[in-house]
Order: structure tokens, then sequence, then C-alpha cells
């Protein structure tokens, strides 16, 4: 009884017994100006356009011009004209998870698309934009966390409240080394953001990359690419809450987004709608500012709470990592994953290029012999592709090098340890002691010390 008459106060809290309003005074693209709202707007404020009783618009505030506020709408602008009302809505924008949720598709305004009916809704309401926890008071990270996936979970491993991004350009399989993780993670749930996704492969990741099993622990976010810049940001958002929901209750929550560059794309039509200055790549100064305020909600909470592991892919523009987006992300977030098209091309999925990626809860998470193995795997790697050019055209002479030598034999299986089918899962355990086998016994080495810290 104390929860149900908890959601009624909160459903009651929502409503109001007056009335806002504007009126429109211009359209121009896929900006609305609107005027005669006094003082009752401020940035992030919600307006709902109503031509019609039937019809229903709902817009943001984005900026303000010579006493007009500018609005960009979070749907189609069919049916609005000059002198439409808008109807100023006076709370800001939150959402009310709840744990039925689990299992569920939803869009960007938290509205079910998965056709199982409507969702329940909670009675602890979350800002859309809500704000990190205070530096100081919030705990460290976790021990590791087992994804599943060799690659990762050897050479760039995660631990509960890091955040890590997938660098990788088109087509190269971010999407299904993520459905990977989302299924095979050790966390208590998944929240998964799909934003400006193409709209076909939706059903494809739900179905053949998550699966039902992925899916029945999880909450996923669409907002596909035909839909207006609004809706692709608010799903980030949207994700972000939704997360923070469930580490409030104390769960260990795996965030993952997809893409974060297409949430910069929205934030970069946005703000040149509003008339911000281009920047590097046309992206105004606001998109990076937006970038560290959503990702910086990710990680641990609380004392009390548990953590958002947040993973986010980063579709790198032309295949370079250096592009504007992928270098503020790599700045912002606790490590990245690197894969390349190269590797793709030859066969080898996850395209991962191991020696490139970086986590930044190395050594501390690993013990001396794992750390050992990592960094003996590593050298291997580095030696034969040092080498790799005369290998391929016969001019490595063999003895020249042991260490080369030795990297000619082994290389072969430490791709194939590094090749992994989307259904096969491999504990971190498992992975270590295969790894061990390519390598032989390994032991840690105290002149070599712990040679991957964090940058």
């Amino acid at each position: 009884m104390d929860r149900l008459y908890q959601k009624a106060e909160a459903a009651i809290e929502q409503l109001t017994d007056h009335e806002f309003y504007g009126r429109v005074t211009k359209i121009l693209g896929l900006l609305v100006e609107i005027a005669g709202f006094g003082n009752e707007l401020s940035i992030g404020s919600m307006v709902h356009l109503r031509p019609n009783p039937n019809k229903n618009v709902p817009c943001e505030v984005v900026g303000f011009r010579e006493n007009r506020a500018l609005l960009m709408p979070f749907g189609a602008l069919e049916g609005i004209g000059l002198g439409c009302r808008a109807v100023i809505q006076d709370t800001q924008p939150v959402v009310l998870p709840d744990e039925t949720w689990l299992g569920r598709v939803i869009n960007a305004l938290g509205e079910p698309v998965d056709g199982l009916g409507p969702l329940k809704l909670g009675g602890h309401p979350i800002p859309l934009k809500n704000s990190p926890p205070n530096a100081h008071t919030r705990t460290r990270i976790g021990p590791k966390l087992d994804l599943g996936v060799r690659a990762v979970n050897t050479f760039t491993p995660i631990c509960q409240g890091q955040r890590m991004g997938i660098f990788a350009g088109s087509g190269v399989g971010k999407s299904v080394t993520l459905s990977m993780m989302a299924r095979y993670m050790e966390a208590d749930v998944a929240v998964i953001g799909l934003v400006g996704e193409r709209g076909r492969e939706v059903q494809e990741f739900l179905e053949d990359d998550l699966g039902p099993d992925g899916l029945a622990r999880s909450v996923v976010i669409v907002a596909t690419g035909d839909e207006p810049a609004l809706m692709r940001r608010q799903a980030a958002y949207m994700t972000l809450a939704v997360s923070e929901y469930f580490r409030a209750q104390g769960k260990q929550v795996l965030c993952l987004i997809d893409s974060i560059t297409r949430f910069a794309m929205a934030q970069r039509e946005i703000g040149l709608s509003a008339g911000e200055p281009p920047t590097t790549k046309g992206y105004p100064p606001t998109t990076f500012g937006e970038l560290a305020r959503l990702l910086e909600r990710a990680g641990p909470g609380q004392a009390g709470e548990g953590a958002i592991t947040g993973i986010f892919s980063v579709l790198v523009e032309g295949d370079d990592h250096n592009e504007p987006v992928a270098d503020a992300v790599r700045g912002i977030v606790d490590g990245h994953i690197v894969m390349e098209r190269s590797i793709a091309d030859r066969g080898r999925y996850p395209a991962i290029n191991v020696t490139k990626s970086v986590s930044r809860s190395l050594p501390h998470c690993f013990n001396d012999m794992q750390n050992a193995t990592l960094r003996r795997a590593k050298q291997v790697l580095t030696a034969y592709e040092d080498m790799a050019e005369l290998i391929r055209l016969g001019a490595y002479r063999k003895g020249s090098d042991p260490a080369v030598d030795e990297a000619i034999k082994l290389y072969p299986q430490i791709e194939e340890f590094l090749r992994q089918n989307k259904d096969e899962q491999t504990s971190i355990d498992e992975g270590f002691a295969r790894m061990n086998q390519i390598l032989g016994a390994a032991k840690p080495n105290p002149a070599g010390g712990n040679e991957q810290k964090g940058q």
C-alpha cells in the first residue's frame, strides 16, 4: 500500500491547476519561435504545440532570441502554423522507471514501442538531464566484471563502475560486440541505448544479437536515424536516467550506448539550428560539454548504491581515430577498445586491436600472474607486428631474433584465441587458462614491473 501511495502521489504532483501558453510566430526548418510566454521558460523547458485537440507535438527550448523562445520538436511539424497554441509544461522533464521495465523496448520519451502494452510507472522521478554524483562522495571502482568476451576480459579488463569507449568505423562489428557483452555479462541489469540506429537493424539486434535471455534482463531505448535530433539526443539521456534508477537500487548496471557519435551529431544539429558558431568539423562548443556531462553520469554511485559500468561505442568518421568526437571521448572515459577494419577484412571477429587498446583499471584489477601473462602476450604480438612486413615478404631469416621466432610460432594461436563467435562465451579464468596454454607457464617478472598504467 505504501508503494502504491507513493506512485499516486508522484502522479498527482505532475498535475497542475493552471496552464501557461504562448503562440508560434515563426517556423524555419526545424526551428520554431514562440512569443507571449512571459518569464515561464528556461533552457530545457518542455513546450507542447497543439494546433488542434487531436495533435500534440512536444518540443524543447534550445535558446532565446529577441524576446522569442527557440524550440526544436520531438516529432514532425506537419499541421503546425503561425499562431499555433504553445502550451508550456511547468515541470522539468523526468522519467519514472520501474523494475518491470526489464525486458521492454521504449523510445526516447519513455513510451513502449514493443507492442507489449503500457509501462508501469515507478514512484521515484529521475531527471532526464540529471547531474553526476558529487566526486567526493563517489565510491571507488569495484572488482573485474566478466563480460564473456575473451579479447576484452584478457587484454582490456573492465571493472564495475568503469567507463570504456569502443572505437570503430562503420560495419566493423561493434554492435555485435556490445550485444555479446550484454548477453554474457555478470552485472545485474543492462540498459542499452540505440541512438541513431538503422531502423531495419533494431529487430535483428533484439532477436539475433541480444537474444531472449539478454533481453530479459535489459531495458532497451531506441531512437532510429530518421527521428528528429532531439529524440536521438534524448535517447542517450533516457539511457543514463534508467541506469541511474537501477544504480540507486544497489544494482550493478551495464550501460551500453551505440553510438555516442550519433548523440554528438544530434547535438550538432541542435546547436547549429539555435545559432551556435561551428568549430572543429562543424561541432559547436556545447557538443563537447554535453559529452562530458553525459558520460560523467556513469560510474560508481555513492555509498550504499550500485555502480554503472558504461561502455560507449564511438563511430569514427572515415576510420580516423583522431577525429574530434573520438578524441574528446577518449579523454573522458577510463580506457578505449580499438576495432580496426583491416582486422575485420581478414575475417577475425571481434576485430579488436589489443595492442592499441588500453584499460585504465590495469594493473590493479589483475593479480601478478595475470599481469605477467598479459605482458608476455603483448610482447609476442608486438614482436610479430614490428616485423610483419618482412615476414610477409619472406625477407625475415629464421634465427635472426629468438623473440621474433617465438612470435612467428605463437602468433597464429593468439589470433585464434582472439577470434570468438557471437554465440560463444568465455569467462575470465577460462581465458587466462587458455592463454597460459598458448604461452607456456607465465611467471611474474619483478624486474619488469607492471607496465600498463592509466594514462
